[in-house]
């Protein structure tokens, strides 16, 4: 594990344990920086130790205010990596405070519903749901402890409108919110509050694959009333807010950080899939007639 980086002062989260999983890149990094900038112990998880090794560096520079960072590696599809990342979460503190769920995402295969592959849909839902209620069932005893626990779980604006050709991505999506929602009503009599963030566009190492000169690119901006993209620490701010006490009566909710896209569609990754014959002869036929 790298080597925990403390200062002096004690920011505002002084004192709290947080995991972070998927946090070796992206939104995941950029939640973990973030929490550790303001006083946590934080602990990411992924899969893969040489990311894992590189963001604890990056984020150890930057730790302050008695924040630090450590890493474990786990695959949140797997029960026993998750009990066991929850239980180095645990260990700076002897309790844990925060879980963002962050690990999730897609198998890169845009595709219209009647030519999924139903493997690789069942790996997509199989990330992203049961990977959320893992977390969720072995983070749960300790956040409760804590007496003031928070989990956010990270969702997409594609868990809540059209997203066409993205799979299982939007049923895994919204599965991930439907768990929250659950969560937040069990266990709201513990005091543990749980929350999803809805990321729109933002520049993270999966969304490089949309040319910028692209039909795609152009999609999302038309889509987008501030007519740009967003960063990580965009939504890192928006979990921090819902990691700390500030946040004390908010739960249950799924909160966008879209520029707005919500307001108007989603993209269109029509270009992505023209050509294919399965999918041009289908469109082409006309409906039946009532």
């Amino acid at each position: 594990m790298a080597d925990q980086v403390r200062t002096a002062r004690g920011g505002a989260l002084a004192g709290y344990a947080a995991l972070v999983t998927g946090g070796g890149t992206g939104i995941g990094k950029a939640c973990a920086a973030r929490l550790a900038a303001d006083g946590a112990v934080v602990t990411i998880c992924g899969r893969t130790e040489k990311r894992l090794v590189a963001a604890a560096e990056e984020i150890g520079k930057s730790a302050a205010d008695g924040g630090s960072v450590r890493y474990v590696v786990a695959d949140v599809t797997s029960e026993e990596d998750v009990r066991a990342a929850v239980a180095a979460a645990a260990e700076p503190t002897g309790g844990l405070d925060a879980c963002v769920a962050n690990a999730g995402g897609d198998a890169e295969y845009t595709q219209p519903l009647h030519l999924q592959d139903v493997g690789i849909y069942s790996s997509v839902l199989e990330l992203n749901v049961v990977g959320t209620l893992l977390s969720i069932k072995h983070t749960l005893p300790l956040l409760v402890a804590s007496g003031h626990g928070s989990f956010v779980g990270m969702s997409s604006i594609a868990g809540h409108q059209t997203h066409p050709y993205f799979g299982a991505y939007t049923a895994g999506k919204a599965g991930v919110e439907a768990l929250i929602r659950n969560a937040a009503d069990e266990y709201g009599p513990t005091q543990t509050r749980f929350n999803a963030v809805r990321p729109g566009f933002i520049t993270t190492e999966i969304m490089e694959q949309v040319p910028r000169d692209s039909p795609v690119y152009a999609s999302y901006l038309d889509q987008t009333p501030m007519r740009d993209v967003g960063a990580p620490e965009d939504v890192a701010n928006l979990v921090r807010f819902l990691i700390g006490p500030e946040s004390r009566w908010i739960t249950g909710q799924a909160i966008n950080v879209d520029g707005g896209n919500g307001l108007r569609g989603g993209p269109d990754f029509s270009s992505w899939i023209k050509g294919n014959p399965d999918q041009d002869t289908i469109l082409a036929r006309k409906p039946l007639e009532s």
